[in-house]
């Protein structure tokens, strides 16, 4: 039985391994947006997100990562707070957070969460639960791949990551 093309480069991507360390070795040849895009169309975590890729290349993006972050510089989009973009409820989070826990081994064993720069904050736009597990388990740092919108914001907040991972 011989699968058509498209079922096949569905399962290419779904066997691709998506984690930190593999975001790390595209982005050293320069293709850290491909990579965005092969595992915002993998299914990994239980559905693609096609959508979201197509929406990401309608204009030009300016790409920064992987970078390893403290969790508490990241806004998260989603949550339980009246405050929040997309409102869950606790129930709801917690059920998702307590069944994702075990498998979480380390940070760089996690897809990289996607971020857009938006008015000099780290809005996380994919990968909201997966932080939300990070905190509940207590880790200090996860690892992110950063949009932006325009090449001013790139070239800004870069030469300020740049000045702030010298002084450290």
């Amino acid at each position: 039985m011989s699968l058509d093309k498209s079922t096949s480069e569905e399962e290419k991507i779904r066997n691709l391994k998506l984690d930190g360390r593999s975001a790390l070795r595209w982005a050293a040849d320069g293709k850290v947006e491909a990579w965005v895009h092969k595992f915002l169309c993998s299914g990994l975590g239980g559905e693609t997100n096609q959508p979201f890729s197509d929406s990401l290349k309608r204009e030009q993006r300016w790409w920064n990562g992987p970078l390893e972050v403290k969790l508490e510089e990241l806004l998260p989009a989603v949550g339980t707070s009246p405050d929040s973009e997309y409102v869950v409820t606790e129930d709801y989070w917690v059920a998702r957070t307590t069944q994702m826990a075990p498998t979480f081994t380390e940070p760089l064993a996690l897809p990289p969460l996607i971020i857009e720069y938006r008015e000099g904050g780290l809005s996380v736009r994919d990968g909201n639960t997966r932080l939300e597990t990070m905190k509940r388990l207590g880790w200090p740092t996860c690892w992110i791949i950063i949009w932006y919108n325009s090449e001013h914001d790139y070239l800004t907040h870069t030469k300020a990551l740049e000045s702030s991972s010298k002084s450290n």
